[in-house]
């Protein structure tokens, strides 16, 4: 991957639903402050660690707390807000049914779907939702269609799937991989560094 573009990764900021556990899928949620906070403190690192960061394309997720994100990041940047592509192939991981609900509640309500669930986060295909493998079917797409340096915000689930698939990460550990908020993932040369 020496000859592959420079891909900048963020995941949206904060928002009530990740401090509640929620899935949040492709529900559309706002950031809270702290996730406000957190995208301004990325976009900074940004400006001081790429200085030719002006010259890269910029796409977000459609979902409002990734275009957000990249919004405060541009403007903490110096550059114009709205100076970014919305890419459809970095919606979050869809829940389906699920959305909406943290996992203990949908425990309570009996039957053994979260177990399976974490018993193979990978294959798992929750009601009317995706599954990691589906999702790495599109982020494949997205990735293979890069073809200039690129900073990206979307989603965990997103996240991890792009790092497993740059780190040759073994599927069934993608999932277990970490997708912070308050940190850029910077993939270049074949190597992966956090800012």
């Amino acid at each position: 991957m020496a000859d592959a573009p420079v891909l900048v990764f963020v995941r949206h900021g904060e928002t009530d639903w990740n401090v509640e556990a929620r899935l949040q899928g492709q529900q559309d949620i706002p950031l809270n402050e702290r996730g406000r906070a957190q995208a301004r403190r990325n976009g900074e690192a940004l400006a001081r660690a790429v200085p030719a960061i002006a010259d890269f394309a910029f796409v977000a997720s459609p979902l409002m707390r990734a275009r957000e994100t990249m919004e405060i990041l541009r403007a903490a940047m110096g550059f114009d807000p709205t100076g970014y592509d919305v890419e459809p192939e970095l919606l979050e991981i869809t829940f389906g049914a699920w959305e909406g609900f943290t996992l203990a509640e949908l425990a309570a309500k009996g039957g053994d779907a979260v177990a399976r669930r974490a018993a193979d986060k990978w294959g798992f295909v929750p009601p009317g939702g995706e599954s990691y493998a589906m999702l790495a079917s599109r982020i494949d797409r997205w990735l293979g269609g890069l073809a200039q340096d690129t900073v990206a915000v979307s989603h965990g689930a997103v996240g991890r799937v792009v790092e497993g698939r740059l780190r040759n990460v073994a599927p069934r550990e993608v999932p277990m991989l970490e997708a912070p908020q308050d940190r850029v993932l910077i993939y270049s040369a074949g190597r992966a560094e956090w800012l």
